[in-house]
């Protein structure tokens, strides 16, 4: 009785310390993905490059982390990704309709 009990918790604590337990940032990427392409359709690469370019590069960190299953870091990835990407498309789009 009490090695079946020992054994269950082991078997707990195993899989607690997998990525089982930690859900996969499924809606952070989507939402990321689609702020990176709207900037991208904003040409914000040539209007607010500094900021594209570091969307850019969270993104791309964030898909990376989520390949290797590192789920907190791609979720956290993914929601800077997307706070830059939005801005870099703000950026594009007041800058375009300023050089008209």
């Amino acid at each position: 009785m009490i090695k079946n009990f020992s054994l269950v918790i082991l078997l707990t604590v195993f899989l607690s310390g997998c990525g089982l337990t930690t859900t996969r940032p499924k809606l952070e990427m989507s939402l990321s993905q689609a702020a990176f392409l709207a900037a991208k359709d904003a040409k914000a690469d040539e209007f607010a490059p500094t900021l594209y370019r570091k969307a850019e590069l969270y993104y791309l960190r964030a898909k990376s982390a989520y390949k290797r299953k590192y789920f907190n870091k791609a979720k956290s990835y993914a929601e800077i990704s997307q706070k830059f990407s939005e801005q870099a498309e703000f950026e594009a789009i007041k800058k375009a309709m300023l050089d008209q």
